[in-house]
């Protein structure tokens, strides 16, 4: 049994899988075990992993596409390691992640999982250090000091601080909450943290650059942020909490998320939903609201063009 599980879940992204690979095979610690779980990739993905040899690395692969959070899942099934961590396709580990943090873990018993800060990289591997400084900053990282997080609850639902690609865990911890919920494909992460904090978990902050987020165009587009916005809905909804702070400002990231929810599928020519979740969300913003009512009366060609004007007219 290894120490460490890493486990990648894939999906057609065979040009930058290998960086993921890689950064793990690359650890100081050397004592892991490497799970790849591909949610049913057409591209050459099956190919390149028939080029690895490592006995430590296993490839699932699922043939049809069974959705993130199940193929996440799939691969924290078979995991054998006392720690498990999971990390995007698109990202990678910098050599001593496991090793500073697998040594927090292994110091301290009553610690559950230890998530540290990380860099901002580009499409070319670069790392940009301006970006990374501007995304501690906006996740709170910045001001968190080192050690066992007092204010969990706050820290990963407030600030949302803590990223689950550079967070290593206790797998019978997870174990013990079920991991991720199945079928959801966004904000599974937050609302695994969420969990974690209700649960009374105890989670380490270790603020060193010690994980490589990748930031590309593959992540943007309307496409992209309409199921993204439905999850979020749905992790919202799924809440109530007993602090008045924090389940004041849960109130209203629910009815932000259903305004914005409504104004992208009013621009996508989803009409009547767009408009009952624009409603639902107008006491986030009166005058966004009203705006998205007035452009839902435009033909659905023009609508495009409308709202990416509105959008320049901010910038």
């Amino acid at each position: 049994m290894a120490k460490i599980t890493v486990c990648i879940p894939t999906f057609n992204r065979v040009h930058l899988l290998p960086y993921a690979i890689d950064s793990v095979l690359n650890q100081s610690e050397q004592d892991f075990e490497l799970i790849v779980c591909d949610d049913g990739s057409s591209d050459r993905t099956p190919e390149l992993m028939s080029q690895y040899t490592d006995h430590r690395i296993k490839y699932i692969r699922h043939l049809q596409n069974i959705g993130k959070s199940n193929n996440m899942r799939s691969g924290f099934d078979a995991a054998s390691g006392e720690y498990f961590i999971k990390f995007d396709d698109d990202d990678r580990l910098t050599p001593d992640f496991l090793a500073s943090t697998a040594a927090i873990l292994t110091q301290d018993s009553s610690i559950d999982f230890v998530g540290t800060d990380h860099w901002i990289i580009d499409i070319n591997n670069v790392r940009d250090e301006v970006k990374t400084q501007e995304n501690s900053h906006r996740w709170g990282r910045k001001n968190l000091p080192a050690g066992v997080v007092d204010n969990l609850l706050e820290v990963v639902f407030i600030q949302q601080s803590f990223q689950v690609g550079a967070t290593l865990f206790r797998r019978k911890t997870l174990q013990e909450l079920g991991y991720m919920q199945p079928n959801l494909q966004n904000c599974e992460d937050n609302d695994l943290f969420v969990r974690l904090a209700l649960a009374g978990k105890k989670g380490y902050y270790l603020p060193e650059l010690l994980m490589e987020y990748r930031s590309h165009a593959e992540q943007q587009g309307i496409n992209r942020a309409i199921p993204y916005l439905f999850d979020k809905i749905r992790y919202l909804e799924n809440y109530k909490f007993e602090f008045e702070k924090i389940e004041t400002i849960r109130k209203n990231r629910l009815t932000e998320t259903q305004l914005l929810l409504g104004l992208r599928l009013i621009e996508n020519g989803e009409t009547q939903k767009g408009r009952e979740l624009v409603l639902a969300g107008k006491s986030f913003s009166t005058a966004k609201a009203w705006t998205g009512l007035g452009l839902s009366l435009l033909p659905v060609g023009l609508r495009g063009k409308a709202f990416n004007a509105l959008r320049q007219m901010r910038g």
